[in-house]
C-alpha cells in the first residue's frame, strides 16, 4: 500500500506524487515494487534488502540513491516463538524523492503518522524525517520493553505459586526478544553515529540527534537491565527445580533404604535353612518385631542426619 504525504504544511495526504513529498509504502505488493522501480528508477536490490528480516541496520549509496535501513520493534502473536522482535524499515532518498518501505504493518509507523498529524507540523526535509523516525523507534522500544517487563512479572507471579513449563517457556521467549532488541538498538546507534557525518545537518537537526541519542541510550540500558534480570530469574528457577528434584530423589532413596531392612530380614528367615524358629509359633512375630526395630533405628539415624 502506497500513501503520499505532503510534509511541508503539516502531514496531509496527496492523491499522487509531488516533488519532496514522503512516499510511505507498507506491506508492498509486487505491483508496488514494480511501480517504484519503474517510476523512480529505485535500484531493485534495495527492495530485496529491505524485505530481508535479518538485514542489519546500515546505509549505502548507489548512483545518487541513498538507502538507510533502520531496525524497528514489531509485535507478533504473544504465543509465537519470539513475540517481540524487530524488522527493517527502509528509507530511500534521492534529490526530491523520499520513500519509506516496511514489509510489515507496525504500530510504530501508525503512531508516527498520527502523532505528526495531530502535531500539525511537518518536516523540514528528508533529514528531519529520517532522524524523527530514529526517535520514534527509540520511543517504541521503550514502550515494548515496558510490556515485556509486565509479562515477566506476570510469569514470575505464576511461578511463585507453581513452577510449570508454560511460564518457563514464556520467559525463555521473552529472553529471545530482548536479545533481538539489544542487537537492533546497538545497530541503530552505530548507524546514527555514522549518519551524523554523512547527512547535511543544521542546528535543529543537531538538537534532534541529541534527543535521539538520549532515548536510544535509555532503551539500550533498559534492555540490558531487563535482560540481566530475566537471566538471573531463569537461573534462580533452574536452581529451584534442581533443588526440588534433589529433595525428591533424596526422599525416595531414604524410603528405599528403610524398605530394604524388612525385605532383608524376611529373606533371611524365609530361606529353606535351619534358623531355630521353624517350630516356634512366635517365629513370624519375632521376624516382624526385628524388622520394625531395625527400620525404626534406620529411620532415626536418617532423621538425625537430616536425610529425610
Amino acid at each position: 500500500m502506497k500513501t503520499y504525504w505532503n510534509i511541508t504544511n503539516g502531514l496531509t495526504k496527496l492523491t499522487e506524487w509531488q516533488p519532496n513529498c514522503w512516499i510511505q509504502v507498507t506491506c508492498p505488493t509486487e505491483d508496488d515494487q514494480h511501480a517504484l522501480e519503474t517510476q523512480f528508477s529505485i535500484p531493485d536490490y534495495f527492495m530485496s534488502d529491505i524485505s530481508d528480516t535479518d538485514e542489519r541496520a546500515r546505509y549505502e549509496y548507489d548512483d545518487g540513491w541513498m538507502l538507510i535501513i533502520l531496525r524497528i520493534p514489531y509485535v507478533k502473536e504473544i504465543r509465537s516463538r519470539t513475540p517481540y522482535t524487530t524488522v527493517p524499515l527502509g528509507i530511500i532518498h534521492k534529490r526530491d524523492v523520499t520513500v519509506t518501505v516496511c514489509y510489515y504493518e507496525t504500530n510504530m509507523m501508525i503512531d508516527f503518522v498520527s502523532f505528526h498529524q495531530k502535531r500539525g507540523v511537518g518536516f523540514t526535509d528528508y533529514v528531519d524525517l529520517t532522524f524523527r523516525l530514529f526517535l520514534s523507534s527509540a520511543v517504541w522500544y521503550l514502550k515494548r520493553l515496558k510490556q515485556i517487563s509486565a509479562l515477566v512479572d506476570r510469569a514470575k507471579r505464576n511461578l511463585d505459586h507453581e513452577i510449570n513449563n508454560e511460564s518457563l517457556i514464556g520467559l525463555s521467549r521473552l529472553q529471545d526478544s530482548l536479545t533481538y532488541f539489544i542487537t537492533s538498538i546497538r545497530g541503530n546507534e552505530n548507524l546514527l553515529t555514522k549518519l551524523k557525518f554523512k547527512l547535511p545537518i543544521d542546528e535543529l537537526d543537531a538538537d534532534l540527534i541529541e534527543d535521539v541519542n538520549i532515548e536510544m541510550s535509555q532503551a539500550r540500558e533498559t534492555t540490558n537491565i531487563y535482560s540481566d534480570i530475566l537471566e538471573s530469574t531463569m537461573d534462580t528457577y533452574s536452581s529451584i527445580i534442581n533443588n526440588n528434584m534433589n529433595t525428591v530423589m533424596r526422599t525416595l532413596t531414604s524410603v528405599s533404604i528403610l524398605m530394604m531392612f524388612p525385605t532383608l530380614i524376611a529373606s533371611l528367615f524365609g530361606m529353606n535353612l535351619v534358623n531355630g524358629m521353624e517350630s516356634s509359633s512366635y517365629g513370624f512375630l519375632i521376624a516382624l518385631v526385628i524388622s520394625i526395630g531395625i527400620s525404626a533405628l534406620a529411620w532415626w539415624l536418617l532423621r538425625t542426619k537430616r536425610l529425610i
